[in-house]
């Protein structure tokens, strides 16, 4: 009898999915693949959009050149992210194959992290507030191709994802971290035996918490990988640096690892997680069981990334703060959205959110129209005749 008993919601969860079998033939997991294969399709089409489309070119690091030490530590660990990648391949989805003929639910997290990375620009939706170094190679990214994108950009000047660091690395970066939150649940129930669930839960967010200070705020943003300028620098570490690391950065991804370590650590008495309860009465054997309960889990993995982080992270990048001098002096920190010869201001709060066909202020103070976009007259109300 497995030892990792599923939280109270969980449970919830599969005693209201008995009621649904006793009464239809559709089980949870059919319900999860099927929100799962919709998120797929999307991803899937926009990244087809995007990579066929005019966004695909690389947006440029511009006149500031980072220092040495920069970029050879980026060089170095782009190199070791994307050696580790086919390892992860091999040790969590070909080694179990070859050995015990199944796909294990390690196996399916590997690739459903993977595909998380189409969330990762996501953060920037209304208000760019956070970039990545375009010195590293880029294919801008596919945010244009998202219906209802509003943040500035156009070919060249728009959010860049480095592409070589961000796609491995979500896969088998954030399946290994997810495996080290479940060793902790597990240290934490052998120390207090007594623990609840949801402390268990807890315990996770805090250990990710400051495990994120160490790998995002401590290493990966001194490096220079990325940036938050728009971070609240009363809420943040190094605050003013290009450098800054805002404390909420720390509990939202927290909870989107604790949503991943819940998924891996509770499971029944056969191993499964909740959203593949039911997975025996699919039918149309193996291949299609295995889709389905690739696609539940895919599902879960979205929606915890998408709750706990990129939705407040919309909210934060409505209340951004000015982005710091030392990010706007580096060129390659900007993306080409604003700065020294964009002809555009960086986002500031005293600035109407910069929109793709929206006016903006010049760093004249002029309102700027873009091409083919008019000022919007104001209509006379109708009136009665007196």
């Amino acid at each position: 009898m497995n030892m990792n008993k599923p939280p109270a919601l969980f449970q919830s969860i599969q005693a209201d999915s008995l009621g649904i079998q006793s009464r239809s033939t559709i089980s949870p997991v059919h319900m999860w693949a099927f929100v799962g294969g919709l998120i797929l399709a999307i991803q899937l089409f926009i990244w087809a959009k995007w990579i066929t489309g005019p966004y695909f070119v690389r947006v440029p690091a511009g006149p500031s050149d980072p220092p040495l030490f920069m970029k050879t530590i980026l060089v170095v660990w782009t190199t070791v992210i994307c050696i580790g990648l086919p390892i992860g391949i091999y040790y969590f989805i070909i080694r179990p194959w070859r050995q015990e003929r199944r796909i294990t639910t390690d196996g399916m997290l590997l690739v459903s992290c993977g595909l998380l990375f189409f969330q990762d620009p996501l953060l920037n939706y209304f208000n760019t507030w956070s970039t990545y170094n375009t010195w590293m190679w880029n294919r801008g990214s596919w945010v244009k191709d998202i219906p209802g994108w509003v943040s500035y950009g156009e070919p060249g000047r728009m959010m860049a994802e480095p592409l070589l660091m961000n796609a491995p690395g979500y896969s088998y970066g954030v399946l290994l971290c997810t495996i080290l939150g479940c060793w902790i649940m597990r240290r934490a129930k052998m120390r207090w035996p007594g623990i609840s669930n949801l402390g268990l839960i807890g315990v996770l967010i805090v250990w990710t918490f400051f495990f994120d200070l160490i790998i995002e705020g401590l290493f990966l943003m001194p490096i220079g990988l990325f940036t938050y300028p728009g971070a609240i620098q009363s809420l943040s570490i190094n605050a003013g640096t290009y450098y800054q690391w805002p404390l909420y950065e720390g509990l939202m991804w927290g909870g989107v690892q604790a949503g991943l370590c819940s998924l891996r650590y509770f499971t029944d008495d056969r191993g499964r997680t909740f959203v593949e309860r039911g997975l025996e009465r699919v039918q149309g054997g193996f291949l299609k069981q295995q889709m389905v309960r690739f696609l539940a889990i895919f599902a879960a993995c979205s929606m915890f990334f998408f709750v706990c982080y990129n939705l407040p992270a919309q909210w934060l990048a409505m209340h951004a703060d000015p982005w710091p001098e030392d990010i706007q002096k580096r060129s390659y920190f900007t993306m080409g959205i604003c700065g020294e010869g964009t002809g555009r201001l960086c986002p500031h709060p005293a600035l109407p959110i910069q929109g793709q066909n929206s006016a903006y202020i010049d760093p004249d103070g002029k309102v700027v129209f873009p091409e083919g976009v008019e000022l919007p007259k104001i209509i006379p109300y109708e009136r009665g005749e007196k």
